[in-house]
């Protein structure tokens, strides 16, 4: 858990901590460890992307709070609906089905060394 100070930012909070829980724990989002226990990279990684998206120069705390609330419950929701194959938020999920009629790299034990 983070050990930072009540009177600090949501976005400097955030910043420290070191969990999913602690995403979920800070934001105040309820949820199914079982889901977070398979996806929770998947989850952050969508979070950072909707996050991006995001523009907070000039809000207040308490906006930001929410609308960053807003963004964990909407990547959370994005894997209680579907699974972390379907969703692909990482480059290595998405190149596996980028051009399905490419072969799969294939290295024979021989070449090793």
């Amino acid at each position: 858990m983070i050990n930072s100070s009540p009177a600090a930012g949501i976005l400097d909070r955030l910043s420290k901590a070191s969990s999913a829980e602690d995403f979920f724990s800070l934001l105040g989002v309820d949820y199914d460890p079982k889901i977070v226990n398979v996806a929770r990279l998947h989850i952050l990684k969508r979070m950072g992307q909707y996050f991006a998206k995001e523009q907070f120069t000039g809000a207040a705390e308490p906006e930001i709070r929410a609308r960053c609330k807003a963004m964990l419950e909407q990547a959370y929701a994005d894997f209680v609906a579907s699974t972390p194959i379907d969703q692909r938020v990482f480059k290595v999920l998405k190149d596996a089905v980028a051009d399905p009629n490419k072969p799969a790299a294939f290295v024979p034990l021989s070449e090793l060394k």
